[in-house]
């Protein structure tokens, strides 16, 4: 499993390319009270989250997926969205599965990874479809799966029925697929996430995820902070839905976020305001 801030992988470390001359700090993330920071002198741990850290604004283009799921997304506006990752440096590409194969083309090659989602956005597909949509999309380069959590059957408590979910599509998409589910967390009680959160880590998933984006709600501090103290160390938790400021993708960092799913990505690394829907 990866601890997303005091055990950097390999996998991040190969990502992070030396700062060229007035290029920003970039803040990786913050775990229990740390801070790990990349700037000019290489890789520093902050004792405090925010007030041992210098002055910002940070980069938090490595912590990004860059992210286009809309229905009526095609080929050409993916294409953007590759041509814009591999200039800013992001995390991965997030798209729907009929994209995996551009996106992965496009990409091929580089340290930005092709990120795709099963399930998406109810939760409500079977075990096996869900299995078979991830298996798919890996074959045909997808690196990251984001699975929707059976949210029905956690908001009836048929948590045996949540965790086979999990345990099936992590055995579907064993290591080095990253997976990552989305709990959908405006629909969640506060104990059904920390339920949900603690069946990930058993189950050996890489991130908890808040939002789809597409219910009633999406990122919250509150809620992120809730799900890495639940998970601790032991795995990363990903921010997403309805960061649209650099102020909110600070904030969810600042909270334990490891990993922001954004669309509106270039508007908020450069410390504007975006108007795209997640």
């Amino acid at each position: 499993m990866i601890d997303p801030l005091l055990d950097l992988t390999a996998e991040i470390r190969a990502r992070l390319q030396p700062l060229p001359e007035g290029r920003r700090p970039q803040l990786l993330g913050c775990v229990e009270g740390a801070c790990l920071l990349h700037d000019h002198a290489g890789l520093h741990h902050r004792t405090s989250a925010q007030a041992a850290l210098p002055a910002g604004p940070w980069d938090l283009s490595p912590l990004i997926d860059h992210t286009l799921l809309k229905a009526e997304a095609t080929g050409a506006q993916v294409e953007v969205l590759c041509a814009e990752a591999l200039k800013h440096g992001f995390a991965s590409v997030c798209v729907n599965p009929l994209w995996v194969p551009l996106a992965s083309s496009l990409l091929k090659g580089s340290a930005v990874r092709t990120c795709t989602v099963v399930g998406f956005p109810l939760g409500a597909s079977s075990l096996s479809a869900k299995a078979h949509e991830a298996e798919v999309a890996v074959k045909e380069g997808a690196q990251e799966v984001d699975m929707v959590l059976a949210v029905g059957a956690a908001k009836g408590g048929d948590w045996d029925m949540v965790r086979r979910d999990l345990e099936g599509l992590r055995a579907a998409v064993p290591a080095p697929t990253v997976l990552k589910v989305i709990l959908e967390t405006c629909l969640l009680t506060d104990a059904e996430k920390e339920r949900a959160s603690a069946l990930a880590l058993e189950a050996g998933l890489d991130f908890v995820k808040t939002s789809t984006g597409f219910s009633t709600g999406g990122a919250t501090e509150a809620d992120v902070a809730l799900m890495r103290r639940t998970v601790g160390t032991g795995m990363g938790v990903k921010a997403s839905g309805g960061i649209r400021t650099y102020e909110k993708a600070l904030a969810m960092v600042l909270a334990g976020a490891t990993r922001l799913g954004l669309s509106a990505s270039v508007a908020v690394i450069q410390g504007g305001a975006g108007s795209e829907a997640y």
